[in-house]
């Protein structure tokens, strides 16, 4: 089968093709899934960069990819909640035991897979797990983000971000949001209350006072985030756990996010999805062949919503 692996860590030009990828073998409460989209999340360019090669080094050739949608082929041991022909979306992402999602089939573990929202295609739904899983543990789980509150999500634009402005909205919230000018109206659309263009507003002194931050952009960003909190609020970054001198300084509760893309997540952003209150952006869809392209579009493009990878015609 055709899959897009890597051979060693690196640049994009470390992607390769692989024509004569052999199927994988099904491990217990496992699903073996013709493959029809997946999509990239920054993740996986993380993964192929070896950032993560000290916690979980990668066995080459490795198969990159986590969010997928695609159809039941066959069921490992253990599997009886899901069914031969079920279409399905979720994680496949080497970190959790999958396959890998870059191919026309993949194993994933039944925990981090779901039935797939019936009123979108299998692309969107591709589009969907990962930064959805991550919306939901943030501003459900943790956060517990309440009608009336007030939430900044920086970096609205991005594929997080892009969830989170609807799900935050739908949970009754006031939200604030930072992009580039180019996408302003984009995330208004999305719902956003107040939106700050970063390149010529200073974000942490414009907003005060608000319940929450939802950090989708780490570094400097999220050290100036903590001024915008009132004190008792939260923060929850993507991108580990954010300053602890800040947090006991402005008083404030601070979690650093690794998300789980279980089939409980998957499961409720169904449900958000179907009943209307999430819609998916897909911000442009590539041929498996040209991960190459997508990688750099997501890597250099800055692109609003999600970049996917159609594996099977649709």
């Amino acid at each position: 089968m055709k899959a897009v692996q890597i051979n060693t860590y690196g640049g994009i030009d470390v992607l390769e093709i692989n024509e004569n990828t052999p199927k994988p073998n099904l491990a217990k409460n496992q699903l073996l899934v013709e493959v029809y989209a997946a999509s990239i999340n920054p993740i996986d360019y993380k993964i192929r960069a070896g950032f993560l090669k000290e916690m979980m080094p990668l066995q080459f050739p490795a198969t990159l990819g986590g969010d997928f949608a695609g159809v039941i082929l066959e069921l490992g041991e253990g599997v009886t909640d899901l069914k031969v022909g079920d279409s399905v979306y979720g994680s496949a992402i080497v970190l959790n035991g999958g396959s890998g999602a870059f191919a026309e089939n993949l194993a994933a573990n039944t925990g981090n897979t779901a039935l797939k929202p019936k009123n979108v295609d299998f692309a969107q739904a591709a589009a969907l797990p990962l930064v959805g899983a991550s919306a939901i543990q943030a501003l459900e789980d943790y956060i517990k983000l309440k009608n009336g509150q007030k939430i900044l999500i920086t970096g609205g634009a991005g594929g997080i971000g892009t969830i989170a402005i609807q799900l935050a909205k739908s949970l009754g919230a006031y939200v604030a949001t930072t992009v580039g000018s180019k996408d302003i109206e984009y995330v208004k659309s999305l719902g956003a209350d107040e939106v700050i263009d970063y390149q010529a507003q200073i974000f942490e002194q414009v907003l005060k006072d608000f319940d929450a931050v939802f950090d989708t952009v780490g570094g400097e960003t999220s050290d100036k985030s903590f001024q915008v909190l009132k004190k008792g609020g939260v923060i929850v970054s993507m991108f580990g756990a954010p300053n602890a001198e800040l947090a006991q300084k402005y008083g404030v509760t601070a979690i650093g996010q690794n998300t789980v893309t279980s089939t409980q997540a998957l499961n409720r952003l169904a449900e958000l999805v179907m009943n209307g209150k999430i819609k998916i952006h897909i911000d442009k869809v590539f041929p498996l062949e040209e991960a190459k392209e997508a990688f750099e579009h997501l890597e250099e493009g800055h692109p609003q919503g999600k970049v996917v990878l159609q594996v099977k015609d649709l």
